[in-house]
């Protein structure tokens, strides 16, 4: 940039309006205050409270409908998984034999 363009920029950013931010009401803290101790709040944590409590009661029969589930299919894998011989005692037998030969 030139230096005539930068004290161009500076001039005008000298002459804008200076806006400040906008303020708190007088007396709004005050009213925050008043009101938060007078317990207006005491709905807001009994409103979490019972979401927190049907979560829970949700969580739970998933849980159960879960568990009955996974015992439902452990009990079903069981009755199939029958050996009806002795691996080992195959294995064992097939070892000896080779080492007789």
């Amino acid at each position: 940039m030139k230096s005539t363009d930068v004290d161009r920029l500076l001039r005008s950013a000298a002459d804008a309006p200076d806006e400040s931010a906008p303020e708190v009401p007088f007396g709004f803290d005050t009213r925050v205050v008043a009101s938060w101790r007078s317990g207006n709040g005491s709905k807001d944590v009994a409103e979490l409270l019972s979401f927190v409590r049907r979560a829970g009661i949700v969580a739970s029969a998933v849980l159960v409908l879960a568990g009955t589930a996974a015992y439902r299919q452990y009990r079903d894998e069981k009755t199939f998984v029958t050996v009806p011989t002795n691996e080992y005692a195959i294995a064992d037998s097939a070892i000896q034999t080779e080492f007789s030969q």
